[in-house]
């Protein structure tokens, strides 16, 4: 649950937000040393029933995570994948049949009453169902065969941090087991993520760009079009700044039209095929004189007018947007202080949204 008003103001502003987004290398340490062989034996179970087709459901930052665990599912088993629209059984009664499809609902709380609902109806049409949650005693964990506990801790601010790497971490895992993986390449997260998180002060320099910002957009492509949306939820969730996320091939499609020479870009480049399939889109954006921040490997940080380097050098590039992410959300963060607003507050947000 959130915590109380009385109990935010006697904080320093952001101080929770900061607090949680400090604790990602224990999770994803805890996550790898605790959670892991559970993880592993889960996935051995499901792919023991043979599933046809993976639907995600999730709201919001889970959201995000659940659209990170389709690339992986796609691209690393050749799995067909859908994003759920729970709305067609909450709202409108539908009742298809999904013997032998894998139904994945993230949440974080694991406590909204559509995901629930449509998480048990799903189950109720054949479907395998699997929880992802923080909260293993949850009303989506009970509905559920199957659940992964992302192990993050009691989350308190209301922009989630923790828990969304936490989660990528555990999809991640859950993939790996489902193809007999050893998910190996995770093993240097924890100290990559420390790494990151130590270097603040550099993105509190990059902070100072987005103060007086009235709009923005975020881009990517394939692995990193997960982070590009979830940076773009954080910083309009603490800062209010309206932020548009495009996949850059949609970007091409219409919407650069409103890009110029004031509006602030923000590229995710991976390092691997989605970051090159990403560079005809940071050619036009440059040739239309955007003001273009890089967040990727070196050699683009250096093409751009400004960036964020990323530790990319033997690190797949299926697990980067763990890391991608850490300095966006400090980028919120600092952004909505540099605008002098608190980020564990913002407001007509509760954390747990009881959508239906």
């Amino acid at each position: 649950m959130p915590a109380t008003t009385t109990a935010r103001h006697s904080e320093r502003p952001g101080s929770i937000m900061s607090g949680e987004m400090a604790e990602q290398p224990a999770v994803l340490s805890r996550i790898l040393a605790d959670g892991a062989p559970e993880i592993r034996e889960t996935a051995a179970r499901i792919a023991a029933r043979k599933p046809r087709f993976v639907l995600l459901t999730a709201r919001g930052t889970s959201d995000n995570a659940a659209l990170y665990a389709k690339y992986l599912l796609e691209i690393q088993l050749g799995l067909p994948c859908g994003l759920a629209s729970m709305s067609t059984t909450t709202a409108y009664g539908a009742k298809p049949d999904l013997t032998d499809v894998l139904v994945i609902t993230v949440s974080q709380s694991g406590g909204s009453p559509d995901l629930v609902a449509s998480t048990r109806a799903a189950g109720e049409a054949g479907a395998i169902t699997l929880a992802v949650t923080n909260n293993p005693d949850s009303p989506l964990a009970a509905v559920c065969e199957f659940h992964l506990d992302i192990l993050a801790g009691p989350e308190r601010a209301l922009p989630a941090t923790k828990t969304y790497t936490a989660s990528l971490l555990a999809l991640y895992l859950f993939v790996e087991g489902l193809r007999g993986g050893d998910g190996a390449a995770a093993a240097r997260l924890p100290d990559l993520a420390a790494d990151l998180l130590a270097r603040q002060d550099e993105v509190r320099q990059l902070a100072a760009r987005y103060r007086f910002a009235e709009r923005m957009v975020i881009t990517s492509r394939g692995y990193g079009y997960p982070t590009a949306k979830e940076a773009a939820l954080k910083l309009m969730e603490t800062s209010y700044i309206p932020a548009l996320s495009y996949s850059g091939a949609d970007l091409l499609h219409g919407p650069l039209a409103m890009v110029d020479n004031i509006s602030p870009v923000i590229a995710v480049v991976t390092d691997g095929r989605g970051g090159q399939a990403l560079q005809p889109v940071l050619d036009r954006l440059r040739g239309r004189g955007a003001d273009l921040v890089v967040i990727g490997p070196k050699a683009q940080v250096e093409a751009a007018s400004a960036g964020f380097e990323l530790p990319t050098d033997g690190v797949v590039e299926e697990v980067q947007p763990i890391l991608e992410i850490i300095p966006l959300q400090l980028l919120a963060y600092e952004v909505t202080i540099a605008r002098g607003q608190d980020p564990d507050a913002p407001r007509a947000l509760a954390k747990i949204t009881e959508t239906r």
